[in-house]
């Protein structure tokens, strides 16, 4: 693909850059190289991606990783004062009684 002049005026205007007549042939010929290896890169052969990089033996099985609660030493219900359906019961405040 070549770029022109025409296509640098159109690509200007919609960034809505102002480019003066002498700064247009050396941009020309600079869009046009970049976009000429770009076009090169295209036609690179691609190549395969290594296995990732695992420490130890290859034939070491993981783990599935899953999500595990994990149990705590004293469950909650025996450290609270008081406890009912999961939840701690809790004095009320005397600043939030009703008048």
């Amino acid at each position: 693909m070549r770029i022109t002049r025409d296509d640098v005026l159109h690509i200007a205007r919609l960034a809505e850059i102002a480019v003066e007549e002498a700064e247009l042939a050396p941009l020309v010929k600079q869009l046009d190289r970049i976009v000429g290896y770009v076009a090169q890169l295209d036609q690179a052969p691609e190549q395969s991606t290594p296995p990732p990089f695992v420490p130890g033996p290859a034939q070491v099985a993981w783990r599935a990783d899953t999500v595990q609660p994990v149990p705590l030493a004293i469950p909650p219900a025996e450290l609270a004062p008081a406890w009912r359906e999961g939840f701690f019961i809790v004095p009320r405040l005397a600043g939030m009684e009703p008048e």
